[in-house]
């Protein structure tokens, strides 16, 4: 007899026990290794909570619908990272499971987990971002809205509709690059047949109802913020550094995709055993329409968001890498044929796992070692609890009243946002960027100005004491990183701008 895996027939006799397995085993990882190793939230959380904080119908950084839910995540789980790292989670499982959902109903449920496995190992998914914003958020809503939009254009089912018109206004309101996506909709289904026959009927006006609806509030927020207006074009001069910006971008689409390339030639004739010996993934015949919506969603947003990101000099790909990657591993499979030979089965499952497992070693490395190797600072190994409570506690007991709000350094600020009371964040050298409190109001009402001070005297910039005339600096304060190594302290000048009103 015949040996094959038990992963084998697992695949084949339960597609859908499979997929839950490792997506809920990859986001119990993402959830569980933040809350061991970090004391401050990554990247740019912590800004995104403070502008959640605001429930502002629309601001710098786009539509509100993550920061919305980032806040209630936070305020849900007792002001605790806990609730935003949760969610982020649920986006991603909600995601694959969406995904493994249209790969079903195109090449059939055993062939659509080797396709989830696929998408799981492309840079932007192997370490599901536990820094929930905008572009975590529109993973699950672009899946779903492509499994719809199959669902309409290549199942004929009407009553697809309104679920479509929810996701649709819910991306308007998560990315600036929703308008887009839509098009890229629009844009195949006027190219079909099918397509136009699904356009031939009231119910794509009563979808657009649907979507106004949703999305009326930040549209007249737009026009009155008067950002409707597109960025200017480059100069002819510009055109060549341009050319070469958006280059790289696509080169880092390319290398994200690299596990998937490295898994393929893996399993080609070339380096497995002969194609009797191995174990088959059978597929029903694949739809020539479902091909060309496989094809068309995995390249025209790549190239759709890399082009525009190169041409107005956007720092990454208009939509984000996981929304404009989602179709890659699919697209593979497609390409494979009705019958996928798994050859050399352990090499890759260690491939495929060590593509899992490499980006939370890399965040252990960082965490624990980097900072014995290098003088860096590891932001997410800030104390940032303890900076929260330290500042909030110091501005009570000088003034008697609760810390309303807190300006100077972006990155301190933010995490001292995140207090109990949860003061509000202003951004006093780019006052536009924060519209619900501005200078005259902020020496008004009091707050706290903070400030990286490099020595004990604390003396603030001369930006801050520029903005800021009159301040008294206090003594800073030391804290210490998770991991100090070689890293110096952090020392936090502050002042207070006490208030004028009792």
């Amino acid at each position: 007899m015949r040996f094959t895996s038990l992963i084998i027939e697992l695949i084949r006799a339960r597609p859908r026990l499979v997929v839950w397995l490792v997506v809920l085993l990859q986001a119990s990882l993402w959830l569980i290794l933040p809350l061991l190793l970090y004391r401050s939230p990554p990247d740019d959380l912590a800004t995104v909570l403070a502008y959640g904080r605001e429930y502002q119908v629309g601001t710098y950084f786009g539509p509100p619908l993550a920061f919305w839910l980032a806040d209630i995540a936070f305020r849900a789980a007792g002001n605790h990272m806990v609730g935003v790292y949760l969610l982020a989670q649920l986006c991603s499982i909600t995601m694959f499971w969406a995904l493994y959902l249209l790969a079903r109903a195109i090449v059939g449920g055993q062939q659509a987990v080797l396709a989830v496995l696929l998408t799981m190992t492309i840079t932007a998914f192997s370490s599901p971002g536990v820094e929930f914003g905008p572009l975590v958020l529109a993973r699950p809503l672009w899946a779903l809205l492509l499994l719809h939009s199959w669902q309409l254009i290549g199942q004929g089912r009407r009553n697809a509709w309104f679920a479509w018109s929810i996701e649709a206004g819910l991306l308007l309101l998560t990315s600036s690059a929703a308008i887009g996506l839509l098009l890229l909709i629009i844009a195949f289904a006027l190219a079909t047949a099918r397509g136009r026959r699904t356009l031939m009927s009231f119910d794509p006006l009563f979808a657009l109802l649907v979507i106004v609806v949703l999305a009326l509030p930040y549209l007249v927020w737009l026009i009155r913020a008067d950002t409707l207006a597109l960025a200017p074009w480059p100069a002819i001069a510009d055109l060549s550094a341009r050319a070469l910006h958006w280059a790289a971008l696509l080169g880092g689409l390319l290398l994200a995709l690299s596990s998937i390339a490295l898994l393929l030639v893996l399993n080609s004739g070339r380096f497995g055993r002969k194609p009797e010996e191995a174990p088959i993934i059978y597929r029903p015949p694949v739809d020539p329409l479902a091909r060309d919506f496989v094809y068309f969603f995995a390249i025209a947003p790549a190239l759709a968001g890399s082009l525009i990101s190169g041409v107005f000099k956007l720092d990454h790909v208009a939509g984000g890498t996981g929304v404009t990657l989602l179709m890659s591993g699919l697209a593979a499979i497609v390409t494979g044929g009705d019958l996928i030979h798994l050859r050399r089965q352990r090499v890759l499952r260690s491939v495929w796992a060590a593509a899992m497992v490499a980006p939370a070693l890399a965040v252990i490395a960082v965490t624990l070692f980097l900072p014995w190797t290098s003088g860096g600072e590891v932001a997410t190994s800030l104390p940032a609890t303890a900076i929260a409570h330290f500042f909030g506690d110091g501005f009570e007991r000088r003034t008697n009243q609760p810390l309303r709000a807190v300006a100077g350094d972006p990155q301190l600020a933010a995490l001292i946002s995140l207090g109990a009371r949860r003061p509000h964040l202003f951004l006093d050298a780019t006052p536009e960027r924060t519209p619900w409190l501005t200078s005259p109001k902020f020496n008004e009402t009091g707050g706290l100005v903070v400030w990286r001070a490099s020595a004990t005297i604390g003396t603030p910039p001369a930006d801050i004491a520029q903005r800021f005339p009159g301040l008294v600096p206090e003594v800073p304060r030391a804290f210490e990183p998770l991991v100090t190594g070689r890293q110096p302290l952090l020392r936090i000048g502050w002042a207070i701008v006490r208030p004028r009103t009792p």
